[in-house]
């Protein structure tokens, strides 16, 4: 597959995502700044795909219908970050990978609040979004909603501003 190669989480990243049990993400917004990062609970696989699920009609779902990349913080606002490319995905792997790891996960869904369940993706109430992590981000890179958006190519995201 094209590009793989360069789109693999770093070992510093799957080692955070193995301890964690939230990210923080954010958008980006039609003005190239980001949004305002939230946590979301997430699973993933050995190489660093991280998926979540969502509202359709939820900004982070529009923005990333759109074409917007995903910035990422892993465990808390001030963990490692990331830059990532997202996408709006039906694949029953990715979907069926949400529904049997979140319920391992977290108490919440197997106590059965906030589960998603099949019915809600076929349904079209919630969609699954593939994050596929470009490049680390520098150390202490924080959110900050309203600034201009790091770069997904990792010279310029590491250049001078």
């Amino acid at each position: 597959m094209e590009g793989t190669a360069l789109c693999q989480a770093s070992q510093r990243d799957l080692d955070a995502l193995s301890k964690a049990s939230v990210i923080y993400i954010a958008t980006v917004r039609k003005d190239g700044n980001q949004s305002k990062a939230a946590p979301v609970w997430f699973t993933f696989t050995p190489d660093g795909q991280i998926y979540i699920q969502t509202r359709p009609d939820r900004w982070k779902a529009k923005r990333v219908r759109r074409g917007s990349p995903m910035i990422g913080w892993i465990g808390s606002r001030t963990g490692p970050a990331f830059i990532a490319k997202a996408e709006i995905t039906s694949d029953p792997l990715v979907v069926h990978r949400i529904l049997d790891d979140f319920s391992h996960r977290y108490l919440m869904v197997r106590l059965g609040w906030h589960a998603p369940k099949q019915a809600m993706f076929d349904k079209g109430d919630v969609v699954a979004i593939k994050i596929t992590p470009v490049h680390d981000l520098p150390e202490g890179f924080a959110s900050q909603p309203g600034s201009p958006a790091p770069s997904l190519d990792a010279h310029a995201a590491n250049s001078p501003g």
